[in-house]
């Protein structure tokens, strides 16, 4: 049976033993509660301090989320938070895109997604390159589980509508550009209607070829052959408006010189109107001289070089040469005999 003193038996009672028994005293137990609480007190300002600020980059807008409720903070910069009570999620409003029947990475054709059927029966591979960017982070990150895999299949529908209403000429060659935009208009149609914070802004169309070897070497055949019709008719209107030009300065030629002709001709017959005229007035007054005169000057015009030789009863020959001399003698006579006879006329 053992004995206790009074200290050891008060020690016991207050819960401590002493440095035999393994219990610490009360002062040493006081100074290890106060470097417990400094350390818990450092942890949770460390904590504080890295949960209560975050930045938004200048591409970049967060949701702001406080006890469920969800806001949007769209100015760029330092901001603060209430730890444990407000949580962000940063969403990066920069234009992306995704492919569309081909791999980005790889550029190797996704077939399920490129090859359409078109109006005329035909199938066609076609590769698009689809550009979004997030328009409203709140509704990106909480109206759908996924938006960019409804945009995507939203897209893919809208592809198959388009180009099922499209030739498949129209599709490879002149119809690119008209059909994007239809694309463009259906897909922003549906996108406002599921309004889930996503924004189209571009869709373009890659690469549109045949699906197969043979389509697609019959396919180039008929564009070379659109090509070389093409270059036929620009080479033919190229001739012709070389050629139209100087067709018309021919054309101005001639006209004006049968103007020309023409007004030559009207002068020249209204000369000779008026010559016949003269004449006839002079034959009025004396119709044998005038006679005898038009017949010298006919075979003047029509025999100029003739040589006339005149023989007389005796045998005796005289050569007029030239004519002029002959008939210039013999109308003078003639005159002088007309003008004789008609004074003996007036005599009597």
């Amino acid at each position: 049976m053992g004995f206790f003193n009074g200290d050891s038996l008060r020690n016991r009672k207050n819960g401590f033993e002493t440095m035999d028994g393994g219990k610490a005293s009360p002062p040493q137990k006081a100074a290890y509660g106060k470097i417990i609480g400094i350390a818990a007190a450092v942890i949770v300002v460390v904590l504080l301090a890295f949960n209560c600020t975050y930045e938004i980059k200048e591409q970049e807008q967060a949701v702001l989320i406080t006890l469920g409720k969800a806001q949007s903070v769209t100015t760029p910069g330092l901001h603060f938070k209430f730890p444990l009570i407000q949580q962000v999620r940063k969403v990066n409003t920069t234009i992306q895109g995704f492919s569309i029947g081909y791999d980005a990475d790889t550029s190797e054709t996704v077939t399920e997604e490129s090859v359409m059927i078109t109006s005329d029966f035909n199938f066609i591979d076609v590769d698009f390159y689809v550009e979004y960017r997030y328009s409203d982070p709140v509704k990106a990150l909480y109206a759908s589980s996924d938006p960019l895999e409804i945009l995507r299949n939203i897209s893919q529908s809208c592809i198959r509508t388009v180009i099922s209403s499209y030739s498949v000429d129209d599709v490879l060659t002149t119809g690119k550009n008209e059909i994007q935009a239809a694309i463009r208009e259906l897909i922003l149609e549906d996108l406002e209607a599921q309004d889930i914070g996503i924004q189209l802004v571009n869709i373009t169309i890659q690469d549109s070829e045949p699906p197969t070897t043979e389509v697609m070497e019959a396919f180039k055949a008929v564009e070379n052959a659109k090509q070389g019709k093409e270059t036929a008719l620009n080479n033919a209107n190229k001739y012709r408006n070389e050629q139209i030009p100087s067709a018309q300065a021919q054309a101005d030629a001639i006209v004006k010189e049968a103007e020309a002709q023409k007004t030559e001709r009207i002068n020249e017959a209204t000369a000779q109107v008026a010559r016949f005229n003269a004449m006839y007035e002079e034959y009025i007054k004396n119709p044998t001289v005038t006679r005898q005169r038009m017949f010298y000057e006919a075979m003047e015009e029509v025999l100029p070089d003739l040589k006339v030789i005149i023989e007389s009863p005796d045998g005796r020959t005289q050569t007029v040469y030239p004519l002029d001399s002959f008939t210039g003698t013999a109308a003078a006579a003639a005159d002088s005999q007309n003008n004789n006879g008609g004074e003996e006329n007036e005599d009597n």
